[in-house]
Parts: C-alpha cells; structure tokens; sequence
C-alpha cells in the first residue's frame, strides 16, 4: 500500500485573497518577518497497491480532472516515503 500526495496551489498569477487575508491577520497575532502567504489545498490518496508509474499516471488523471482546476490552479504529485 502506498501514500501518494497531491498539493494544489492557485497558479501565481491568479489573486489569493484567503492568502491575503492571512497575511494580515498574522501581524495582529504576534507574528512577524511574513512577506507574503498563499493557501492550497493537501489531497492523501491511499492506493491498494505499489506507487508505480501507471498509478501514478492514475493520480495524474485524478488532479486534472477532479482535485484541482487547472485553469487556475498548479498540482504537484509525489509519493510520501
């Protein structure tokens, strides 16, 4: 069995106000030294078997079809050790 993780992010390009706002709110909390904050979304898919290539291509055809939308936003996939 193995875990692959895929990390979605809005492209740099398009505004993340969730980020925005986080980062304003960051100062009023005691933090500091923060240039800039974007969220993102985490996905942990458990598969039944081996992290191979074609279940790999499999989680690839998940992200762009479901977890994330690629018009505005990036996916990064990798297998958690």
């Amino acid at each position: 069995m193995a875990r692959v993780i895929v990390d979605v992010m809005l492209k740099p390009e398009i505004l993340d106000p969730q980020g925005q706002a986080i980062a304003r709110a960051l100062p009023r909390l005691g933090f500091s030294g923060v240039a800039a904050v974007r969220q993102g979304k985490r996905f942990e898919v458990e598969l039944d078997g081996p992290a191979d290539e074609a279940a790999l291509s499999d989680v690839r055809k998940m992200a762009e079809t479901l977890l994330a939308n690629t018009v505005i936003e990036d996916y990064a996939v990798r297998v958690e050790p």
